[in-house]
Parts: structure tokens; sequence; C-alpha cells
């Protein structure tokens, strides 16, 4: 059987942000989200997410606090922010998180990773790429310093879909988003693009004809909890 989880990075990192992941999910094929827990619109998407019960949260770790490398991946303060942020992702969300990733995949640097595996272990939390659920990237609309709009159209989700999501549970990584002032960054007119193609119901329709089921990470872990016995 394949299992699709559509997960909307930067949760709480601007209005329009907010906003667009919630869309996605209401309109359109989004089933989960990771939250930054210290921008000024963290608490707004915390209060967005309790109109969407079934939209599951997980926990966006930004070590980008304006630290150099060398500090932020030191022991004690990686430590010390994973477990800051998860509790203040508890005090948001009065709950835990369902799932663990970082901005900027930064967990993948190999100094890092033991600290964020070991965490996550503790918590009992799927932590992004070191779980049975298999993360895709290729849902990105820039690279090389240019905007590839095609990449993120309908055309270029369904040709994804069909030839790479296979028998298992993957993780398909989007960034969603609608575009405004309270938020500046490179990847910005592609949100809005991601943002329709997700919504498209031309999408819904092929997961139907090709029997993916949409998924989210409280699922996930359901499902992962039955494979293992």
């Amino acid at each position: 059987m394949k299992y699709l989880i559509v997960n909307g990075d930067d949760f709480g990192a601007s209005s329009g942000i907010n906003c667009g992941i919630i869309e996605a999910h209401r309109r359109g094929v989004l089933t989960s989200t990771s939250l930054l827990i210290d921008r000024p619109w963290s608490e707004n998407a915390a209060t967005l997410s309790r109109t969407a019960p079934r939209l599951s949260v997980g926990l966006h770790v930004d070590l980008s606090d304006g630290k150099s490398k060398t500090e932020a991946k030191e022991n004690d303060y990686c430590l010390a922010e994973l477990r800051r942020q998860f509790g203040r992702f508890v005090e948001l969300m009065g709950e835990p998180p369902t799932h663990l990733d970082s901005h900027h995949n930064v967990h993948r640097d190999p100094q890092l990773l033991p600290h964020f595996r070991d965490f996550a272990q503790q918590h009992d939390l799927p932590l992004r790429e070191q779980s049975p659920i298999r993360y895709f990237t290729k849902f990105y609309g820039q690279w090389a310093g240019e905007s590839h709009p095609e990449q993120i159209g309908v055309a270029g989700l369904q040709r994804m879909l069909i030839s790479e999501i296979h028998d298992g549970i993957t993780e398909l990584s989007c960034h969603p988003g609608f575009v405004d002032e309270s938020f500046s960054s490179g990847y910005a007119v592609e949100r809005q693009i991601e943002l329709r193609t997700l919504c498209d119901p031309a999408i819904p329709r092929l997961l139907t004809e090709k029997s993916i089921q949409l998924i989210n990470y409280r699922e996930a872990a359901s499902l992962l909890a039955v494979i293992a016995k």
C-alpha cells in the first residue's frame, strides 16, 4: 500500500505562510506541517491549527538565531535548544509534536544528527530521514539561483506522484504560502504556485487513481506501530 504525508514546512514564519498552509490543508492535499516556535507569527499558527483538528503539527527546530556555525554545533547549545524549543512547542500547542525536523534540514549535519536522533528517540518521534518514512524533496521550485515554476506546477507534481511514490510511507515536503510583507524570502512567488498546485482538484483525483492514500503523522505512527509488531 502507498501512503503519502504532505508536510508544509515553515508554519509560523509569517501570516501569509500560516494562511497558505491552512488553505492547503482545508482545500488541498496537505496533511501535516512543521512549526517554527520563535517567530512573531508562531502563536497565530498555533491558534489556526486548532481550527484544523486533522492537521498534524511537528516541531521545525531552528538553530539559525545568529550564532556562528561553530557555536550552533556545540553539544550543550544543540541539546539546550532541542529541549527549549520542544517545551515552547508544548506551551503553544498544548500537546507534544507529532514529528521532528529542522529548518534548512540542519539536523543532517554529522555533529548535530546524533543529538537530534537521541532526542527523537527519547520522545518517540519520527525524525525526518531517520525513520521508516521516506523523505521526498523534489517538489521545490528553485535551484541554482533560478526559479523553476514548472517543477511545482500541477503537471510536475503529477509526474512525481506517479514515478516517485512507492509502497510504504512517503513524506512529500512542500512550502505553500501567500506572499505578504511580514516575511522576506527568496522563495516567495514559488510558495503561491505550490499552494495552487496542492489545491488543484486534479491532484486528489490522481491519488485515488494510483491508490495513494493520504495520511498525517498521527496516522503514520499508528501504521508504524502495527508494522513493528
